[in-house]
């Protein structure tokens, strides 16, 4: 056989998914794993969102829908943008994908040539550089000051002549921050003053506890630079469903669409009317989602507070990013194999020493897994 993709036998495999496969490996075992390593919200998806996929089912709602998803979806997503987020946007500015992630390597295909550089402030996502990666692009690291994790002029030295684009992600996974005005404002100058491009995701938007979310694509005139992706899977716990969406300047759109048009066409039809019924229903079940996340967050932030261990600020999503001593990988291991609890080591997010919790699980299911940890540290 012939010598495979150079390019891509270059990329890691999702660290993430790594972990959460060995968890699933060790159940089918009859392990007692309890899986915190995956963010994927416990919660059942909203009945009247399954309802409409059904009743799009019934009425025949299965055949091909234009490539960058069905008016009515584009519609609502823009709608939304506006009211919500600020930014000023157009049907013609959407695209709906097959998940956030999606929406992220179309962008990444759709706007980096071999070579370009992409400024990736870390801790970060680890899918981040692959989809970079695949485009023939290079990421430049930036680590972030603890604790904050904010953005601050330090940022100015990884800008570079071959520098195309900025990514942001808030709130922050794996950290859980929430990037502030001044971070979002000093990230907006960098990029109109050295004429870049910025990827906003904001998948967490809907699970911020008692900060307040700012669009990167709402300052200045950023909405003709910036390539906000977001999707459902989060907020409203439409995690398999697989469907995202991102909004972007013409241009950028037009050649994302060409990159969906000749890979996976467009999301599912029937799909795309559940998420239709998510952003034009009831919001109720968001908020009741992020309650409970809000109160699992406190619970696991004294727990780990109490156990001596320092804890990122988790101002937004569904994780603590605990500090640990020693190699975050070996502990992460080590409370897989001896306290049967999965979570994912900081060295997966270009963050070592620390490991990322995911509170995406049932209360009575973290306080035996906090047991677990808690037994563990002891006997340590």
């Amino acid at each position: 056989m012939k010598a495979l993709s150079e390019k891509v036998s270059a990329v890691a495999p999702s660290a993430t998914i790594e972990i959460s496969d060995a968890a699933k490996r060790m159940k089918r075992e009859g392990i007692d794993v309890i899986g915190l390593s995956i963010g994927e919200p416990d919660f059942a998806t909203p009945a009247h969102i399954v309802q409409a996929c059904c009743d799009a089912l019934a009425r025949g709602e299965t055949h091909y829908a234009p490539s960058n998803g069905i008016p009515e979806l584009l519609h609502a997503v823009a709608e939304k943008c506006r009211t919500e987020n600020h930014i000023p946007c157009a049907p013609e500015n959407v695209i709906a994908t097959c998940g956030a992630k999606d929406a992220i390597f179309q962008a990444m295909q759709a706007c980096l040539n071999p070579g370009d550089e992409v400024v990736l402030p870390d801790p970060s996502w680890v899918s981040y550089e692959p989809c970079v990666q695949m485009a023939g692009g290079r990421v430049v690291h930036h680590l972030l000051r603890e604790p904050s994790f904010q953005i601050d002029d330090r940022i100015l030295e990884r800008v570079g002549p071959r520098t195309k684009m900025i990514v942001v992600n808030s709130p922050s996974n794996p950290t859980g921050t929430v990037l502030s005005k001044a971070s979002f404002k000093l990230v907006a100058d960098i990029c109109e003053d050295y004429d870049l491009l910025a990827l906003s995701d904001e998948i967490y938007e809907k699970l911020i506890y008692g900060k307040e979310h700012i669009s990167l694509a709402s300052i200045g005139d950023m909405a003709g630079r910036t390539i906000t992706v977001n999707g459902f899977s989060k907020a409203y716990a439409m995690t398999g469903w697989r469907l995202g969406y991102a909004v972007a300047p013409l241009p950028v759109l037009r050649q994302m669409a060409k990159v969906q048009q000749h890979s996976v066409s467009h999301p599912a039809t029937f799909v795309m009317w559940g998420g239709v019924a998510a952003l034009k229903g009831d919001q109720s079940c968001v908020e009741a989602m992020r309650k409970e996340f809000e109160a699992r967050r406190m619970y696991m932030l004294d727990e780990f507070t109490s156990m001596g261990y320092a804890v990122a600020p988790p101002d937004g999503a569904f994780y603590a990013f605990v500090r640990v001593e020693g190699d975050d990988l070996e502990i992460a291991r080590s409370w897989l194999n001896d306290a049967h609890v999965a979570a994912t080591p900081g060295a997966a997010f270009n963050a070592p020493g620390w490991i990322r919790v995911s509170y995406a699980a049932s209360l009575p299911t973290l306080k035996e897994a906090m047991r677990r940890i808690r037994a563990w540290k002891k006997s340590g």
